[in-house]
């Protein structure tokens, strides 16, 4: 917007920024009135506001809708006249009408968050709210005139070996990753064409309600698809549907049911990764989706949050490079690909109606990392959330979506809403660019949009460049795609499975081979004393298994038996809500090991079999693992989207403990049975003092929520077929009060709950770093059945051989802070290597196996900068006694932090120094970085 223009200018020189924007002139003051009269509008949100919230309360377990409030819409298609397919909203509860000049959003009227944003200190201290609580009341966006000039597109070097121009449908290979020494892909040539075409297309008599219609869903209900924009059979536009989920195609048929995110990313594997996404961007496509949901990237902020299993775990440089591999995985695939929920949706409790309170520098270094790099993917969309960002909802927070997203990151693809997310009609004005499902609320039949977006912008209000801009990236992220050729129709229904659209498309393929893989990969070894495991069937080894608790075997209900997996009982391969996908089978451990156990040639190489599926009858338990080799204690935890209530945990987990009994199953069994090996199924961390320490647990397993091939993927580690790899993405604590940050509960049904983000910098294994708490099992730990070893480091930098970008990188290596400018944040000169870590790894055991390694920095103190921070990882596989070189490289932007007070990214003064090893706290090598 142009408003932003001239503060980039303004902040260059201007030191701290005021909070609020000085008295509207009498022009603007009498436009508004003029507005009011002429709209009939409302002096508060209350209606509206109401019934979005309305929307978003629980069910229980067992509820019969398959309709979440914040995952389901439809579409309609546009009537004969072409008009806006969404009513207006009528009378006193139309339109947003907070007009007070001094009720501003700061995101209006600054360059950066607030002005106590600029003074935070450098640990990231909270910039609004600082105590708990509940708010005052959202700042909205005033019904007022604003100009809008589209962003420039940020310029790209011309012929530069180490920017390659890219597609998205053909991205460089997972091993020519940035990290590891690779190339910065550049999509910019792409979009270029993309945009090409889609300003081409408009101008072939596009009206403003054609335009309208393009960004306003089609209301619930009325379509095939989760979300649905209609058809303009006119322009002949098909229309899009937008269908969840992050981890499989949800509620439709013959789909696979992947593994969630969280165990995706604790393979740490970026070719696993990529595979995973490019499955899924080719389910989507084959049943005619043309916007899958996904990826989830929110940060696991709080161990309790109910939907981080979605996402991909607790570290913004790990949950950024999963984010860009699954991201290039999906459109490589065909599917435009969604980066969610933008931005600190970190927890279940009042998602609609919490404000996190963030500042400035943790805001960049954390929890918009990853959707930085979701942009350096190409991704074509970005999905804002419920929540409040310092006070203003995410879906008109002009900074985030404005200034941070569209012109500090150079995002070219379009923002939507999450599902009844919109607040206001002057959204529009402020960096929206679609409104799902379309509807204020559910089958409400009113719209922010429709006729009255149409008739903002023909009273001036909302500028017709801004509607023109709202199309074009929409139309620019289909043609980026190349969906206008031969895309498939959707041939399904979510509302009506029976019906004649669904033909029951296959789009499954031999998937279930990077499900099973995922599942093994994922499985972090955390304990394995005497070399409990792997197990060694038959003569001088297991000859009887006992397999114990419900979380070993099959469901009652069947796979598919709670409504959008809202229920707990058997194997737990994913959580619940709308990031869940029907499985279209899934095996449990109990199938899988018995069908291992039965597999030698010969008798004595075979194991009896036998089981206990309850977790509360102990005394039989007991006698099951008893007098057996080895005992099996499968146990699990849950969680999922808020919409709906399980065991009274209404999204969030209300505790860290283990379900079902857990902690007094694994004690009885451990104490009649030697051998007890654990294998938790767990949405996240969990406290397992109990009976971690106990003599007789000798193994335990961290396996995640893997999907369809659970079974089989916890068999291949428990027997050895596959060497365990896996690493922890989160801290497992000795204590919940060790963690930093809390869930934030209360509030009654109208208040806006304050969470201030006082832990600032101090994520997950940050705070336990800088803390001197011990915790049980730290960030990135993972045991192997084999041993390695590391050596010869050796550090340099990288020669540029260009010279385009040279007066930046002189101005970074002085100190100074990277520029204002469109595409500041996501430059690829910022980008690409600069700094070569090299060193050896080598496999002293006698099994094969693969080994994460990982780069941490260190900064000096003068930085405020967490103890360590990881910086760079790579997967290897090792034989026995084999010897591999490894390469890490590091960016310039990888060594910077964040300056407030600039607004850019600066090389701190001082040494920096960095530790390579196998955890966040198992470091192996150290060395200086050499600038």
């Amino acid at each position: 917007m142009a408003i932003h223009r001239a503060l980039c200018a303004f902040l260059l020189i201007l030191p701290t920024i005021v909070d609020t924007a000085p008295s509207a002139s009498s022009a603007v003051e009498s436009a508004t009135s003029a507005l009011i009269l002429s709209h009939s509008v409302s002096p508060s949100l209350s209606s509206a506001s109401s019934s979005v919230a309305s929307g978003s309360s629980s069910v229980s377990a067992t509820a019969t809708s398959i309709f979440s409030p914040a995952s389901v819409s439809a579409s309609g298609s546009t009537n004969a006249s072409g008009s806006s397919n969404i009513p207006t909203i009528t009378s006193a509860s139309s339109i947003s009408a907070s007009f007070s000049t001094n009720s501003v959003s700061t995101n209006t009227t600054s360059g950066v968050l607030t002005s106590s944003a600029v003074n935070a200190t450098a640990t990231g201290s909270q910039s609004f709210n600082s105590g708990s609580g509940t708010e005052t009341g959202p700042i909205t966006v005033p019904i007022t005139p604003i100009s809008f000039t589209p962003f420039p597109t940020p310029s790209s070097p011309v012929g530069v070996p180490e920017f390659p121009s890219v597609d998205p449908e053909s991205p460089p290979p997972p091993r020519d990753a940035p990290g590891l020494g690779g190339h910065v892909p550049d999509f910019s040539g792409a979009w270029n064409k993309a945009y090409a075409r889609a300003e081409q297309y408009l101008s072939q008599g596009w009206s403003n309600e054609d335009k309208v219609n393009l960004a306003t869903g089609g209301g619930f209900s009325n379509g095939f698809c989760v979300g649905n924009i209609p058809s303009l059979h006119a322009r002949g536009f098909p229309g899009l549907c937008l269908e969840d989920s992050p981890l499989g195609v949800r509620l439709t048929d013959f789909v696979t049911a992947f593994p969630t995110g969280l165990s995706a990313a604790a393979t740490w594997n970026r070719t696993l990764i990529r595979t995973r996404g490019l499955f899924m961007g080719q389910e989507h496509k084959g049943k005619g989706v043309n916007v899958a949901l996904g990826p989830m990237m929110n940060m696991g902020r709080i161990a309790q949050g109910g939907r981080n299993w979605e996402g991909f775990g607790a570290d913004p440089f790990l949950s950024g490079e999963s984010a860009y591999e699954t991201i290039l995985g999906m459109q490589a695939g065909g599917v435009q690909a969604c980066a969610k929920h933008y931005i600190n949706n970190e927890q279940e409790h009042k998602r609609m109606q919490e404000s996190s309170n963030v500042d400035d520098r943790t805001q960049h270094e954390i929890y918009a990392h990853p959707f930085m790099r979701s942009v350096m993917a190409g991704v074509a969309s970005v999905m804002c959330s419920y929540n409040l960002i310092n006070d203003t909802y995410a879906c008109e927070n002009e900074k985030m979506l404005d200034d941070v997203m569209k012109r500090e990151f150079g995002f070219r693809g379009y923002i939507m809403t999450d599902w009844s997310a919109q607040q206001s009609t002057m959204s529009a004005a402020v960096g929206l660019d679609m409104s799902m499902p379309g509807d204020i609320s559910f089958g409400s039949g009113t719209s922010w949009w429709g006729q009255n977006l149409t008739d903002f912008v023909a009273n001036g209000t909302i500028a017709q460049a801004r509607l023109d801009d709202m199309a074009t990236r929409i139309l620019a992220s289909w043609f980026f795609l190349r969906q206008d050729v031969d895309y498939p129709p959707v041939t399904f229904n979510v509302y009506n499975t029976l019906d004649g659209n669904n033909t029951h498309v296959d789009v499954q393929d031999d998937h279930f081979t990077v499900v099973r893989e995922i599942g093994a990969a994922g499985a972090v070894l955390l304990k394995n004393e005497q070399n409990a495991l792997p197990l060694k069937l038959g003569k001088g080894g297991v000859r009887s298994i006992a397999v114990i608790g419900n979380d070993s075997g099959p469901a009652i209900r069947g796979p598919n038996g709670f409504t959008d997996r809202g229920g707990d009982d058997g194997i737990l391969a994913m959580g619940w809500g709308s990031g869940t996908a029907q499985f279209p089978y899934l095996i449990d451990p109990l199938s899988a090991i018995q069908s291992r156990a039965r597999k030698g040639k010969k008798s004595s190489e075979r194991a009896i079999v036998t089981w206990w599926r309850s977790n509360w009858e102990l005394a039989g338990a007991a006698s099951a693992a008893t007098e057996q080799d080895v005992a099996i204690v499968f146990v699990n935890a849950d969680s999922g989207e808020g919409y709906i209530t399980v065991d009274g945990n209404e999204g969030d987990r209300n505790n860290l403990t283990l379900w079902g009994n857990a902690d007094a199953l694994v004690s009885v069994v451990a104490g009649v049975n030697n051998n007890t090996v654990v294998v938790a199924h767990s949405v996240g961390p969990a406290i397992i003092e109990p009976w971690v320490e106990h003599p007789n647990v000798t193994a335990v397993i961290w396996a995640g929520v893997p999907g369809q091939e659970a079974g089989n993927s916890i068999a291949d580690v428990l027997f050895g077929d596959v060497n365990p790899s896996g690493r922890l993405p989160y801290t497992i604590a000795k204590d919940v009060s060790d963690y930093g940050a809390q869930l934030v509960t209360g509030g009654d049904a109208a208040a806006i709950l304050s969470i201030p983000y006082t832990e600032g910098l101090l994520i997950d294994y940050r705070w336990f770093d800088a803390n001197n708490i011990e915790p049980r099992f730290e960030f990135g730990f993972g045991l192997s059945y084999t041993t390695f070893q590391y050596f010869n480091l050796h550090t340099s930098v990288i020669s540029q051989p260009d010279s385009d970008s040279k007066l930046l990188e002189d101005a970074w290596a002085a100190g100074k802070a990277t520029l204002i400018a469109e595409g500041s944040t996501t430059a690829l000169w910022l980008h690409r290597p600069f700094v070569k870590v090299q060193f050896e790894v080598q496999n002293t055991g006698n099994v094969d196996g693969g080994e994460i390694t990982q780069l941490y920095l260190h900064h000096p103190a003068s930085a405020g900068e967490p103890p360590s921070v990881l910086k760079g990882f790579d997967d290897i596989y090792l034989h026995q006694g084999q010897k591999k070189a490894v390469t890490i490289t590091l960016s310039r932007y990888d060594l910077s932090v964040w300056d407030v007070v600039h607004q850019g990214w600066v090389k701190p003064k001082g040494k920096i120094t960095f530790s390579v090893g196998a955890s966040s706290r198992d470091f192996r090598l150290k060395g200086s970085v050499p600038v």
